[in-house]
Order: structure tokens, then C-alpha cells, then sequence
């Protein structure tokens, strides 16, 4: 039989911190069956992981202690039926509207959310503009970056992982409602999808190109 003082396993001391909220190594420590020293070496490793922080409180004499908690990201280490829901609801739709309807729905949706981005990213040079949208999308989970397209005409957005792949693999408008979302993003560039992980490769890319630089090239040719 497991001995109550075994080590505490990760999965045991993110959930307790789950249930409990708040609470230092000794009260942690009490309820896994070992020392607080242990206790404590095992918070900082969560620590350095970023899945829990403390905050340090002095309650009456003798030294402050730690109160420990999970981070947003310790959060997220627990399953997130958000997807299945999301998944759930499309499904319905689907059945229950017209295929022009719940076009209409996702178009909506790519709108406003295109209205957040270029409010966030404000009118600076392009390439400042997709290095902000880089960013916003990476803290969204797509894991994105950017680099000179290879052809010489503006920037090209990779995104290696997509944060509703599983959405989009039963729902592939959720892609065409994605470039329109970039396009609307970016109005004065013309917005092309270079890659698509639904088809092949590990990444969806979309190529952004200053309207300028094609009337340029029209005028060159």
C-alpha cells in the first residue's frame, strides 16, 4: 500500500491549490504527508515552471510566510471544456440555420474582433502593426511569428500552433473566417493564405502585402 508520506506528485499539489485557493507550504505539506522542506523545493520547481506564486504575509510575531496559489497559466493546466462546448454549439447551429445564416454569423465575428485589433494596433508602420498582431495572437495560443516574405513583398505570419485546430478540423469555415479576420485587420494590404495545416505542413501562414507595393509592381511591369 502507498504510504501517505510518499513525495507529493504534481498533479497532487496543483489540485489542492485548485480546491483551496490560497494556502502556505506547511498547510500543504500536512495534507500530502511530508516535510515542509520537501513542500517547499516542490513549490519553487512549480514556481520556475510558472504555474504557481506566493504572496508573503505576516500574521502576528515570527517570520512572514508564504501563501501560495496557482497563476493563470496553473489554471489552464486543468482540462478546459470550453472547446467541447464551442464544438457543441457550432453543431447545433449548424443543423438549426440555413448555411448563409451561420456564414453571416462567423463573418460578424471576424468583424468585431478585427475592430479589437486595429484599435489595439493603432496606425503605425506595417511592420510594427504585424509584430503587434504577432504578439496578440501568440498570448491567444497560436504560437505565432513573423519573417520577410520570401518574395521580397512584406511580411509573412506563421502560426505553428492554432488554439482551435480541433474546432476547425470539424468546421473549416472557422479558417476562411481566420484569413478574413487578418484581411480585415490589415485593409491596406491585400492578405493571402500561404500555408494550412489542414492540408499539409505544421503551420498556417499568411502572406500581408502593402497595397502600394502592388500598384508599384503594376506600373514597373
Amino acid at each position: 500500500m502507498g504510504a501517505p508520506s510518499q513525495a507529493p506528485t504534481r498533479e497532487a499539489t496543483l489540485t489542492l491549490l485548485l480546491r483551496q485557493g490560497e494556502i502556505d507550504a506547511a498547510g500543504l505539506a500536512s495534507q500530502l504527508g511530508i516535510s515542509v522542506q520537501a513542500m517547499r523545493r516542490h513549490l519553487r520547481t512549480l514556481e520556475e515552471d510558472g504555474l504557481v506564486e506566493s504572496t508573503t504575509v505576516t500574521a502576528g510575531p515570527g517570520r512572514p510566510s508564504n501563501l501560495w496559489r496557482l497563476t493563470a497559466r496553473g489554471h489552464q493546466h486543468f482540462p478546459d471544456g470550453s472547446e467541447t462546448f464551442a464544438l457543441g454549439l457550432l453543431d447545433s447551429l449548424a443543423q438549426s440555420l440555413p448555411p448563409e445564416m451561420l456564414g453571416a454569423l462567423l463573418n460578424q465575428q471576424a468583424h468585431d474582433k478585427a475592430d479589437q485589433y486595429r484599435e489595439h494596433l493603432g496606425d503605425a508602420p506595417l511592420e510594427q502593426r504585424v509584430r503587434a498582431l504577432v504578439d496578440l495572437r501568440s498570448r491567444e495560443g497560436y504560437v505565432s511569428d513573423m519573417a520577410p516574405a520570401e518574395d521580397g513583398r512584406g511580411w509573412c505570419i506563421s502560426e505553428f500552433h492554432c488554439s482551435v485546430q480541433r474546432i476547425a478540423e470539424e468546421f473549416p469555415a472557422i479558417c476562411d473566417q481566420e484569413l478574413q479576420l487578418i484581411r480585415l485587420t490589415f485593409p491596406d494590404c491585400q492578405v493571402e493564405r500561404v500555408h494550412w495545416r489542414l492540408e499539409s505542413g505544421h503551420s498556417c501562414g499568411f502572406q500581408i502585402v502593402p497595397r502600394s507595393n502592388l500598384s508599384e509592381a503594376k506600373t514597373a511591369s
